[in-house]
């Protein structure tokens, strides 16, 4: 033991026999359950009569190397920029519909939502879902009404909330042919059109009146609608009310539908007729 350093002399600790058998313990219990934590193993050994403070019974959970695992996360669709409004443009009425979801209460404190359908182009509310819950499969019942009464739209745009990037309604539209534009998480302006709808369903409907029950604003809800669609003037469409723009958007297309017939009857009238030689 001479001429050695004094730092290469050290005490090297054996664990106790309670330690041991602890530590065994603490490793079943966390097999039994593995999403609990240190404090709540200790509150367990403690009811089995075991004798121990949470200083050591935290030096025994590190010693073991036992951490709770991190939650996993959903995985979520994820949108991208080039979908947001500005960037993809409704061009022609069924072109593109945005939809989102909204939340307010009745006043008897009952959460109770809105699914809004609306036509980027024509500033159209095609529906309002009321609920106090709205699944995917709710969503995919009002739009399978929606395309039946106007027709399959080219694109749907909205956010990536957990009903949207559903497998059922992805599926769904697929198999429909309908391409779904999903914005970039995070980016509710990407949503412009949408989102200035629900502001104006919050201001002059929800902050308005008190919804009684649900029946209450499934009624409310649509007056609202049909006065929003026929009597509620828009900058965006030089001050037309949705169903007029609408009406003459569908005029439009009835006379631009019949302008090639035309076009060729009158090339048929302007070719010369040839008379048969009779001899």
């Amino acid at each position: 033991m001479l001429d050695q350093p004094r730092s290469s002399q050290r005490f090297e600790g054996k664990p106790k026999d309670e330690d041991v058998r602890l530590t065994k313990r603490i490793l079943e219990l966390v097999r039994q359950r593995p999403r609990w934590g240190y404090r709540q193993i200790c509150q367990l050994l403690r009811r089995e009569g075991e004798t121990l403070n949470m200083k050591k019974m935290y030096r025994l959970w590190k010693a073991a190397g036992l951490k709770v695992p991190q939650k996993r996360r959903k995985k979520r669709a994820t949108g991208v920029s080039t979908n947001a409004c500005h960037v993809q443009p409704a061009g022609f009425r069924h072109d593109v519909w945005t939809w989102d979801f909204i939340q307010s209460s009745t006043i008897d404190g009952r959460t109770i939502r809105f699914l809004n359908i609306v036509d980027e182009y024509t500033r159209q509310c095609l529906a309002i879902k009321v609920g106090r819950s709205i699944t995917s499969e709710d969503a995919i019942d009002t739009l399978a009404e929606l395309f039946a009464m106007h027709g399959v739209p080219k694109r749907i745009r909205c956010d990536n909330g957990p009903e949207f990037i559903s497998c059922a309604i992805k599926t769904w539209l697929d198999l429909i042919g309908v391409e779904v534009l999903y914005i970039e998480p995070g980016s509710p302006w990407q949503n412009g059109l949408c989102v200035s709808f629900n502001s104006r369903l919050r201001d002059e409907y929800l902050h308005q009146t008190d919804l009684l029950s649900l029946e209450d604003a499934r009624i409310k809800a649509r007056a609202w609608r049909e006065d929003f669609n026929h009597n509620r003037p828009h900058s965006s469409l030089g001050y037309l009310t949705p169903a007029e723009f609408a009406r003459r958007c569908a005029a439009s297309t009835s006379v631009a539908a019949l302008l090639p017939f035309q076009q060729h009857s009158d090339s048929i009238e302007s070719l010369p007729v040839s008379q048969t030689n009779l001899s």
